[in-house]
């Protein structure tokens, strides 16, 4: 099927760019844009079942003006000291300094301003009409700080805005910047590694406008998907998406030019070369792609709406990639033909000598001990593990510059952390009849004094601790917790004793619900559990079902997958030394798990299946299987390396984000794919394979030899594939 895939690609190249030209015009002139089907509100990717979500929707219903976002605006004195009275009057004066301002969305101050117990802070509560995810309400975010910054101009006090909206136009930018500086970094440094490798700058170009026209066609791709199966897209889609298609898109590109430049030396046309060049990596670019796709479509079985728009989203880049890799980038390659590698002349001679003859050799001669030490460097690094904890701060994730993190910090001089985010019990009647607020009253004192809560909030307009709906018939009682609303004991104490408590001690003939930022996050937690419990396993079994028809064995899908498993485990080890051993953060973003998972797990497969292909493709040449290690690694260790060092210094341009996740997911599949094209691919896997022999292969004869007219390959004069052009 490759070979006249191949042969009518190479032979028909203007005909299929042209038709690559009108889809892509046809694409991005008709599909909607990411930015409409985009979400900020992490509470809208919980399905129903959950209580915080349930406590959203009594909310919205009961208190859908109450319930309206607001901003946090937290003065303080520039030299330190506590407030006085004139700065509680310049504070009192930012009503009428909101008011004139006429800002749309902005309804002015909700109730006066509160100092702290301690003056060193005072916060300033501003109304705004709307949701949190609002786009017109993160839009209104900076002209409320410029007019905050005016009118406290030269008086002594500085401000900062803080808040759910403030934090997403924080993260709006954050998210834009990032994609900017990933995008240059990984364009620089994709031509970078390419010049050195091919030293050509033609080479060197070609992955840089095959992945722009998928890039420009992917998203408009992923939006309709998105409409038409009503899924909500995370805003890191959009980054993550660029890391993915260069990154991959590099590596098939990589597989498809290793093997045109070992068919010219080996005496082929070039248009020759080229068909079979196709013929021989198509099946190794088509399998690698269909065990991401099935990785990535794993995350439809999440109930954590985030993991699920991330997968189809990848998945679909991913063949849009794959089929560019095997129809556009032959076709330009065809009408280029050698000149692909102009200045270099590097293309018509076979080097010998090279390193990784040498690694060859001695995994050939040495398969055991070449197991040994490669495995268990995986191992000691996948001890790390144990140490593991989660991190659900999302003040934590913004970098620390950025205004809304600033306040937060700011805020804690005077208040405890939970005032930024209250913990809200709502009580809904059941029985017809209206609440009795005496009771509620008592049963807010109640909540007011469990452990872990700091007291109450005023939700109600006489300031009481409990707001009644219009109806009478349900109320809201704001709990102030003493502990930061993100850390892991506020997420034990919402999602758990004071759930149970609220439940327990709510009047008869109510229910009692949960609600607000600590108890969503709480949900968040529970569902990423059971989604780490049902994924990994699921997308494991089916790729391992890939490599089994691949392959047509089970025995080395086996050693495959607990290969990868283990490269997974060595690469969370590492990142959990790395950020909270001497980093000392508080835990791993709690995203990172399933998609670092993921992206081990099928980029590690696309390498397992290159090197796994040319040990079958050496065995069916008549080789023993020590000496079919021994040419694996030779001829498909340079590719396996360039793809890893590419890839992985792709997802390391993502430290250079500003963004704790994306720095901490672009160490993490930088070392976990470092390890599974360096250690793993390259010598784990021929290492087993030539210690298993032909039990690698049962049931099949995947080893057999196809044609029992060429001898075994003397490994000394075989042409070697190096990494680098000499």
């Amino acid at each position: 099927m490759f070979e006249r895939l191949g042969r009518f690609v190479v032979y028909n190249p203007w005909k299929v760019i042209f038709a690559w030209l009108v889809v892509a015009g046809a694409i991005l002139a008709l599909a909607p844009t990411l930015d409409e089907v985009t979400n900020q509100d992490q509470a809208n990717f919980l399905p129903d079942s959950y209580e915080s979500v349930q406590a959203l929707e009594l909310a919205q219903q009961q208190f859908a003006q109450t319930n309206d976002a607001t901003a946090t605006i937290v003065v303080k004195r520039t030299d330190g000291q506590p407030l006085t009275e004139a700065d509680h009057d310049t504070v009192g004066g930012l009503a009428q300094a909101i008011d004139a301002a006429d800002i749309e969305r902005v309804t002015g101050l909700v109730g006066p301003p509160a100092p702290s117990p301690n003056n060193q802070v005072e916060l300033v509560t501003v109304g705004l009409v709307g949701l949190a995810e609002d786009q017109a309400l993160i839009d209104a975010i900076p002209r409320l700080r410029d007019t905050v910054d005016t009118a406290l101009a030269d008086t002594g006090l500085d401000s900062a805005v803080t808040g759910d909206v403030a934090m997403f136009a924080d993260n709006a930018d954050a998210f834009d910047t990032a994609l900017v500086v990933v995008g240059i970094a990984t364009i620089v440094l994709i031509i970078s590694l390419l010049l050195i490798i091919y030293r050509s700058p033609v080479a060197a170009l070609l992955p840089i406008v095959a992945v722009s026209v998928v890039s420009a066609v992917s998203p408009g791709l992923i939006a309709w998907v998105a409409k038409f199966a009503d899924l909500q897209v995370d805003p890191s889609l959009e980054i993550i998406l660029t890391i993915v298609l260069y990154g991959v898109g590099t590596d098939y590109i990589l597989f498809l030019l290793f093997r045109y430049r070992e068919r010219l030396r080996a005496g082929d046309d070039r248009k020759v070369g080229l068909v079979n060049a196709v013929a021989r990596v198509g099946e190794v670019i088509a399998s690698a792609a269909a065990a991401i796709v099935i990785a990535f479509s794993a995350l439809l079985l999440a109930v954590f709406g985030a993991f699920t728009s991330l997968g189809p989203g990848l998945a679909i880049a991913v063949v849009v990639m794959a089929i560019a890799a095997l129809t556009l980038v032959p076709a330009i390659v065809s009408l280029l033909g050698t000149k692909v590698f102009w200045p270099s002349k590097s293309w018509q001679k076979v080097p010998t000598g090279t390193t990784f003859q040498r690694l060859g050799r001695f995994t050939g001669r040495r398969p055991g001990v070449v197991a040994l030490v490669s495995g268990g460097l995986m191992v000691v690094l996948a001890l790390g593990v144990f140490g593991m904890k989660w991190d659900y701060d999302q003040t934590g994730q913004l970098p620390s510059d950025t205004e809304s993190a600033q306040g937060f910090e700011d805020l804690q001089a005077g208040f405890p952390p939970g005032a930024l985010n209250p913990t809200t019990v709502y009580i809904r009647s059941d029985n017809g009849t209206p609440l009795d607020p005496t009771e509620l009253r008592r049963y807010a004192e109640r909540l007011g004094a469990a452990p872990g809560v700091g007291g109450t909030m005023p939700a109600g307009q006489d300031g009481s601790p409990v707001g009644l709906s219009q109806d009478g018939m349900a109320a809201q009682i704001n709990l102030l917790l003493a502990d930061n609303p993100y850390s892991p004991e506020s997420l034990d104490l919402a999602g758990g004793e004071l759930r149970d408590l609220a439940h327990a001690e709510a009047p008869a003939g109510t229910t009692a619900l949960v609600g607000g930022v600590t108890a969503t996050f709480a949900d968040i937690r529970d569902a990423n559990n059971r989604d780490l419990r049902v994924i990994l396993p699921i997308a494991g079994l089916l790729i391992a079902i890939v490599l089994a028809l691949l392959l047509r064995s089970l025995v080395a899908p086996i050693y495959l997958m607990a290969a990868v498993f283990l490269g997974f485990l060595s690469t969370l080890g590492a990142t959990v030394l790395v950020f909270q051993g001497i980093g000392s953060r508080p835990g791993l973003s709690f995203m990172l798990p399933t998609i670092l998972y993921l992206f081990v797990v099928a980029i590690g497969t696309d390498y397992n299946i290159l090197m796994i292909a040319r040990l079958r493709e050496e065995a069916r040449l008549g080789n023993d299987p020590r000496t079919a290690a021994d040419l694996a690694v030779e001829h498909g260790g340079p590719s396996v390396g360039a793809a890893g060092l590419i890839l992985a210094g792709t997802f390391a341009s993502m430290m250079l984000a500003g963004v704790a996740f994306l720095t901490e997911m672009g160490f993490a599949v930088a070392v976990g794919i470092a390890i599974s094209a360096f250690v793993m691919s390259m010598f784990l896997v021929p290492s087993i394979t030539a210690l298993l022999g032909h039990k690698a292969w049962w049931p099949g004869h995947g080893d057999a030899p196809r044609d029992a007219a060429h001898p075994p390959t003397d490994p000394a004069t075989t042409p070697a594939e190096p990494a680098v052009a000499h």
